[in-house]
């Protein structure tokens, strides 16, 4: 990216443009819930009201593919309205009743989902990657009254689902039952129940359930590192404004360059989207919705493979892909690499300027985008894309037309520069934990702010930088150093592929900063501690500099939006600290096989 580019137009010139009268983007101010709050004017008012005004513009189009199997918009709303109407005769379900969604990325899975839609119940997304146990409390908590699956984790709910049935689940439901044993206790096979339905499932589109703005949509549940998930609860229009937040990057990017607006895909072969994360995550409902918004075939996967993926690149005609950083990185030291990409977007995590550049080396032709946000505020509240990000890769852009956001210290206002907690408001924030109050009222003020648990500042042109999560600061002899800036440092070496740093328990100055790096595949044996230490010596105060480098064989856990699960990490490092401190050492580069 050259550093003498200068945008066409300022950022106020582009804010005009983007949400002038008629446009997507278009603002007004409204009072939801008691609070004064800039809306999209010219959202839709319900995810009903989209999906079907997606089947009318696109209804021929592809819509989803999975392996050997490629549905239509009008196939895939056919199956959702015979779906709803079986949700509805069949189980009981109406406006307002919770139906839990579980399992891999299916195209049944994008089938229940508007099927949940089209009568107004609330969908909610659980964590496929649970085990038994905080599966089980996804689905008491949120009161499900229907529950869909796949086989692998049917294996899980066996052990309970007597108790669900106790509770008022009216049904659990089998997707791709053929995939595992056939037949679990207490269930039914979803495609025996489909095929043996005959009523008369076009009453589901005719009959319009009056769903409003704030009626409650979806609920999606947190990560759940620190403890149990919790299950985050938005309205029709704190998920729908999503959409519109998922494209202003891109939009901005245009305008600055002194491009037109274009919201339409070029001319050509029907575009595509390859969805590598979990449906059940808010990047994979805010790529779902950009899909059908654009009329993009959506491309699933049963699991991350990046073979794979660089073959349906190729052979799918895909425009846009992205998710977390080490999905981007993969594809970039694949046979992708130089595919045509119009865009890759990131999210998820903070990413290194090292991949960044590593990405607009193998995608030459993509533009490059960063979004920040939360499953609190149903994904992207702040982005941006193209050469702004290109000439800031270390920043995670402007706050987004509906949204608010504020640095705080000990709930005052940081001035510009000064780092502190984020908050953000706006439409899209959630409405609160469900069935949680005490956990909502110390994430939502009264007056409707988030408080995000990222630690980051504004500068002079409000851009927003990622220093780190509050959780995760080492505070190092009363100096505060910021995780990803160590782990940054470390991933300047071409061989590392995910770096953690971490602290551990010291008695004279409270902890120690240390960090455990992977190693891509071709770079096994090849990369030193030594090797690390030294380059995080050129990059870092010396208070930030790791006195313990561990290069770990196996990949690190992660959660379903990418991060890397620390929480075990910690436990390995301080184990490894102290073993060596017994032994005398000051400072280790000790290359450790865990």
């Amino acid at each position: 990216m050259p550093t003498e580019w200068k945008p066409k137009r300022d950022f106020a010139e582009v804010e005009r443009l983007l949400c002038a009268p008629g446009n997507l983007h278009e603002v007004e101010t409204r009072v939801i819930d008691g609070l004064v709050q800039r809306v999209y004017k010219n959202l839709w008012p319900s995810i009903r009201a989209f999906w079907l005004t997606a089947v009318q513009l696109h209804g021929e189009k592809t819509y989803a593919v999975f392996e050997k199997q490629r549905l239509t918009f009008r196939e895939v709303n056919e199956r959702a309205a015979k779906a709803a109407s079986i949700f509805r005769e069949i189980y009981g379900i109406s406006k307002g009743d919770r139906v839990a969604i579980c399992c891999r990325n299916y195209p049944e899975f994008l089938v229940a989902f508007w099927a949940c839609h089209l009568i107004g119940a609330v969908s909610v997304l659980v964590n496929a990657w649970l085990p038994a146990e905080p599966l089980r409390h996804c689905l008491v908590q949120t009161q499900c009254a229907l529950v869909i699956i796949d086989p692998e984790r049917a294996d899980r709910l066996v052990s309970f689902v007597h108790e669900l049935k106790l509770r008022g689940v009216k049904g659990v439901l089998v997707l791709e039952g053929h995939e595992g044993k056939g037949s679990w206790p207490g269930m039914q096979d979803w495609s025996t129940i489909f095929q043996n339905y005959k009523g008369n499932y076009q009453s589901v589109l005719q009959q319009d359930p009056q769903i409003l703005p704030e009626d409650n949509a979806t609920i999606i549940f947190t990560s759940g590192t620190s403890g149990l998930p919790k299950g985050v609860l938005s309205t029709q229009r704190a998920f729908l404004s999503n959409l519109p937040n998922n494209l202003v990057g891109r939009s901005r990017a245009l305008l600055r360059r002194g491009e037109d607006l274009v919201m339409a895909p070029p001319p050509g072969p029907q575009p595509g989207i390859l969805l590598p994360t979990p449906l059940f995550h808010v990047t994979g409902t805010s790529l779902t919705l950009t899909g059908a918004l654009l009329g993009a075939k959506l491309i699933l996967m049963r699991k991350w493979n990046v073979n794979e993926a660089a073959r349906l690149i190729k052979e799918e005609n895909v425009a846009i892909t992205g998710g977390v950083p080490s999905t981007v990185s993969d594809l970039a030291e694949s046979s992708a690499n130089g595919a045509p990409l119009q865009t890759i977007l990131y999210g998820g995590s903070a990413v290194s300027v090292a991949l960044a550049k590593r990405a607009r080396k193998a995608f030459p032709m993509a533009m490059l985008s960063q979004a920040y946000g939360l499953t609190e505020s149903n994904a992207t509240s702040v982005g941006f894309s193209g050469e702004d990000y290109e000439q800031r890769p270390e920043s995670c852009g402007r706050v987004l037309p509906t949204n608010e956001i504020m640095i705080m210290n000990d709930d005052i206002p940081c001035p510009t520069g000064s780092t502190g907690e984020i908050w953000i408001r706006g439409p899209n924030v959630m409405k609160g934990y469900f069935g949680d109050p005490v956990a909502t009222s110390k994430a939502l003020t009264k007056d409707g702010w988030l408080k995000t648990g990222d630690v980051g500042y504004l500068d002079e042109e409000g851009f927003l930088y990622i220093k780190d999560r509050l959780k995760d600061i080492i505070i190092r002899g009363g100096e505060n150093v910021d995780s990803v800036a160590v782990e940054n440092a470390l991933y300047e070496h071409e061989g590392v592929l995910e770096a953690a740093a971490v602290g551990v328990p010291d008695d004279r100055l409270g902890e120690l900063v240390t960090a455990i790096v992977t190693v891509k595949p071709a770079f096994r044996g090849k990369v030193s501690p030594n090797a690390l230490m030294v380059l995080a010596n050129k990059r870092l105060p010396k208070f930030a500099v790791p006195v313990m480098i561990l290069v770990r064989e196996d990949d690190f856990s992660h959660t379903p939006s990418g991060k890397i699960i620390k929480t075990e990490l910690r436990k390995i490092a301080a184990e490894e600290w102290s073993k060596q401190s017994h032994e005398g050492s000051e400072t280790i580069m000790r290359r450790a096989k865990l």
